[in-house]
């Protein structure tokens, strides 16, 4: 493929960032451009530059990515998610898991605390969406007490839900990286862990050193643990390995009986709040609807090809070698919006310059993993950040220079990559 047609297969993508991002750094404000304008204007855009197939064909393509049962998915877990999250908040189940979590911390605590807790439900359920789908209405409650900027809470909890995402045994990131390279998730988990756990430790650090001084700003309330139990079941279930849909109609539906059981809310107000939430997710919807099509677009115009044969070109050695799958991984992630997308996109190339270099297929795996996990973590139009987005009711621009645990993991990937470590898997 030309460069000139790579170029304009892939410019959908710099339309997006060109309108998103350049636009809203000049304007000074995030609020500016809504992500959903740019989505538009940019999958117009790409539908007008695939006049080679006409316009109808062109359309159906862009639908076809839309409605891939990956996005239907996304969209499903959206909903129930919105549902779940503002019928909890309606029948008090938030603020008591809020009063629980501040009296059984100490004030200085909270950040390390909710970092810890984040992690081992991340690692625990294999999800990040289903983690940050539980936790970020808490964080919000929790900073709203404490007087702490919301961002950086959420922020906590979307680094520690990538933990989990990244080393979990039954993350679909996890079963994609080692089943592409042939190796075992016990001896990815080993490598990986020594990747990760630095970065954990460090971070983990800074939390504890920013929060020596947080002070709850009130008492408080004394808890209430029949509300809490809707966030109890929801956690636990997704712990037993529950389909996250599930998980997630399971909480609605507690809400609901103890809401009603309590007093805190009749049956039409239930509902009301359900309607709410879902509502409140509409313009994520959009997004990624928006999103699925443009990048199938990319995609069936060879946007996707072209990255590959450019970015694997030149490779010398094996530090080059493993340098160049972790960026291959990364960019197409930016492409796709999608970590385990990403990794099956590239896994196959990755696994012949893995045999072509003589690189350990368990590092590889690693590598695939973790770079998908740190660009997911960052791109503003991932559904992980786009559903933290939507629950917080924040910007971007306002969690992403928060998100220390996603940079501190790329630093180590870097370390890693570098200094050829650990040894005696390079």
């Amino acid at each position: 493929m030309s460069n000139r047609k790579g170029l304009l297969a892939l410019s959908p993508l710099f339309v997006f960032v060109t309108i998103y991002l350049v636009a809203s750094i000049i304007a000074q404000d995030f609020y500016k451009v809504p992500i959903s304008v740019a989505f538009v204007i940019a999958s117009i855009y790409a539908v007008a530059i695939s006049y080679k197939n006409g316009l109808r064909q062109s359309v159906d393509i862009f639908s076809k990515g839309a409605s891939k049962s990956n996005i239907m998915l996304m969209l499903w877990i959206f909903i129930l998610a919105g549902a779940f999250a503002q019928s909890a908040k309606a029948m008090g189940s938030v603020d008591a898991t809020v009063d629980l979590m501040l009296s059984l911390l100490p004030d200085n605590m909270l950040l390390p605390g909710l970092f810890l807790a984040t992690c081992f439900i991340s690692l625990s359920i294999g999800t990040s969406v289903g983690t940050i789908v539980a936790l970020v209405p808490i964080a919000a409650g929790l900073a709203q007490s404490t007087g702490s900027p919301a961002a950086l809470l959420t922020a906590v909890v979307v680094g520690g839900a990538f933990f989990g995402d990244n080393l979990s045994f039954i993350s679909d990131t996890t079963i994609a990286a080692t089943s592409s390279q042939g190796c075992s998730m016990s001896d990815k988990f080993k490598v990986n862990f020594f990747i990760t756990t630095p970065a954990a430790i460090i971070i983990l650090g800074v939390y504890t050193f920013m929060g020596m001084h947080m002070n709850t700003s009130s008492t408080p309330h004394p808890v209430d643990i029949m509300r809490v139990i809707p966030y109890i079941a929801v956690l636990a279930t997704a712990i037993a390995g529950f389909n996250v849909m599930l998980v997630l109609t399971i909480g609605i539906l507690l809400t609901g009986i103890i809401g009603m059981l309590s007093g805190a809310m009749g049956v039409f107000d239930w509902f009301h709040a359900m309607g709410e939430g879902i509502m409140g997710m509409g313009e994520l919807i959009i997004v990624t609807i928006l999103a699925g099509g443009m990048f199938e677009l990319v995609r069936h115009n060879g946007g996707i090809d072209y990255i590959i044969a450019k970015i694997t070109r030149h490779i010398h050695g094996k530090r080059g070698a493993e340098g160049i799958i972790a960026s291959l991984v990364a960019t197409i992630d930016v492409c796709t919006a999608n970590n385990t997308v990403a990794i099956i996109s590239t896994g196959g190339i990755a696994k012949r310059i893995s045999q072509q270099f003589a690189l350990d297929s368990r590092k590889v795996a690693s590598i695939l993993d973790t770079s998908s996990c740190v660009m997911q973590c960052l791109i503003p139009y991932g559904a992980q950040l786009l559903m933290a987005l939507g629950l917080s009711k924040l910007s971007p621009a306002q969690i992403i220079p928060y998100l220390y645990y996603p940079f501190a993991l790329a630093v180590c990937v870097l370390f890693t990559i570098v200094f050829r470590l650990p040894r005696r898997y390079s």
